[in-house]
């Protein structure tokens, strides 16, 4: 369960169908789509685990 923050409807929402993707600049990242109304949803993790 990834967690990130809908800026539509301005709450934390559990992020729908969550992909991990890297960043140009190394950082992970997860993006999906909000479960409530359909926006996209990203959200940062942090630096990738060597």
């Amino acid at each position: 369960m990834v967690e990130g923050r809908c800026m539509k409807c301005r709450v934390q929402v559990e992020i729908k169908d969550p992909e991990e993707v890297e960043m140009k600049n190394g950082m992970l990242a997860t993006k999906g789509v909000c479960p409530t109304c359909g926006t996209k949803v990203f959200r940062i993790m942090g630096k990738k685990k060597a």
